[in-house]
């Protein structure tokens, strides 16, 4: 299977879900989106790495860099590679002067990892088909964001999304995406999902 690279674009915070964040990775040189969500701790790590903020003591995820470090393992890449009932599944390709290894990991924490070392990160064409959202050329061309961006109104929206017709689900869409809502976005396009 062919490899797709992503990049993080955006680290988007809920409001109204206190321990709620996504990720959001975009295509590299294309228009697809695949927003992740992941848990609060995850989503500080990655931050701090987006941000190169030196923390005073190491995180858990500099720790197993500088573990990695060492002992002469190199991340290579990391691939989100299956998506099991709306969970993603990652691995490490990590190297060492004799042999290459795929470790397991949580794709939070194989993002946070990616970060640190400056490694690719790559998916496959059917999952960013089953779980990924495609822009339109205008909100994609607008200044990616590196920071949390607050989300309004996400409970309140999310019940109403049965009621809504395919067309307006996509409109919605469309629309939450132009905002950089991605915790709603991706309630959206799971709708959208049930419904095809």
């Amino acid at each position: 299977m062919k490899k797709i690279e992503l990049e993080i674009v955006a680290l988007s915070h809920s409001i109204t879900q206190t321990h709620s964040y996504a990720v959001v990775l975009g295509e590299v040189n294309g228009l697809r989106r695949l927003p992740i969500v992941i848990g609060g701790f995850e989503a500080q790590a990655i931050a701090v790495a987006l941000e190169r903020m030196q923390p005073s003591r190491p995180l858990t995820h500099d720790l197993m860099k500088n573990f990695m470090n060492a002992f002469n393992v190199e991340l290579q890449e990391i691939v989100i590679n299956d998506l099991q009932e709306g969970i993603f599944y990652s691995k490490l390709v990590c190297s060492t002067e004799n042999d290459t290894v795929e470790i397991d990991s949580r794709t939070s924490d194989a993002l946070a990892l990616a970060v640190r070392f400056g490694c690719p990160i790559y998916t496959y064409e059917n999952i960013l088909e089953s779980a990924g959202i495609l822009m339109d050329e205008n909100t994609a061309g607008k200044k990616k964001k590196q920071e949390a961006v607050g989300v309004t109104d996400e409970e309140s929206s999310l019940e109403d999304l049965s009621s809504l017709s395919l067309e307006d689900l996509q409109n919605l869409l469309n629309e939450v995406l132009e905002n950089e809502d991605y915790i709603r976005a991706i309630a959206i396009r799971d709708e959208i999902n049930k419904r095809k």
